[in-house]
């Protein structure tokens, strides 16, 4: 199975603008930005989705979320910010590779779209 784009670059195969990375996450800034501060969120550990996540990913998956509330505080984000998840086709996932969004600096309508 080829690589995702994601795993591309946790292999640093392709440049990404890193703000943050630890031993089980990794985020970086969107090349195509849907907010002014649009970042991606990843487990260095390939799980495709949050569907496929197991009983065992729990830390992980609170590791992520963690990792985002701290990002969200280095980028300056106190008015508020929104996490999405999309998973699977219908619910908007491009990459099969579990990813969070970080969006701020601008109000965020609901619903999304």
């Amino acid at each position: 199975m080829a690589k995702t784009i994601f795993k591309r670059i946790i292999d640093r195969e392709i440049p990404a603008a890193i703000v943050y990375e630890d031993d089980e996450v990794l985020a970086f800034n969107d090349n195509n930005p849907q907010a002014p501060v649009h970042v991606l969120v990843i487990p260095k550990k390939e799980l495709p989705s949050v569907a496929d996540a197991g009983d065992d990913d729990t830390l992980l998956l609170g590791k992520l979320l963690m990792a985002v509330r701290n990002i969200a505080r280095q980028q300056g984000l106190e008015n508020g910010y929104r996490i999405v998840i999309n998973t699977g086709p219908d619910g908007g996932q491009t990459v099969s590779h579990l990813h969070l969004h970080l969006l701020g600096k601008r109000p965020l309508h609901w619903p999304p779209g």
